[in-house]
């Protein structure tokens, strides 16, 4: 199964509070999904597929060792990839913090501040055959 978007950009969620894109907060207890999502992704533009940077959250998250990686990597990878997860739509950067996310021909995502120009581009239709899509609202209303 594919879980990776092409050509497609996440606009903020309609219910976002946030005006700008704002960097996600750490707890006392350690690292936040956000947080490891919002420095893979702006640390390293275009690196990563959504699948590649849910996983490597999710390992990260879970602080699995280089080791356990080296053994058990595939299996770790099917294990994640085996049960329902929610896509970055419903990821907390479009829905709380204010980043866009662009994904590329190729898959690769980087993120987009709302208050940007380029996110004004991508949602305006100034990018050709882009796919827009909305992030997911934090509430049902």
């Amino acid at each position: 199964m594919n879980w990776n978007y092409y050509n497609t950009f996440i606009t903020v969620s309609a219910d976002c509070p946030a005006e700008i894109g704002t960097v996600p907060p750490d707890k006392k207890g350690g690292r936040t999904k956000p947080s490891l999502e919002y420095e893979l992704a702006a640390n390293e533009p275009y690196r990563y597929t959504q699948e590649e940077l849910m996983y490597e959250v999710h390992i990260r998250h879970k602080e699995l060792s280089a080791e356990e990686l080296e053994a058990r990597g595939k299996e770790v990878w099917d294990e994640f990839f085996s049960k329902p997860k929610a896509c970055l739509r419903a990821s907390m950067l479009p829905k709380k913090y204010g980043w866009g996310i662009h994904f590329n021909e190729e898959g690769k995502l980087a993120l987009v501040p709302k208050e940007s120009e380029e996110y004004g581009q991508f949602t305006e239709g100034g990018r050709d055959q882009v796919t827009v899509l909305r992030g997911m609202r934090s509430s049902k209303k």
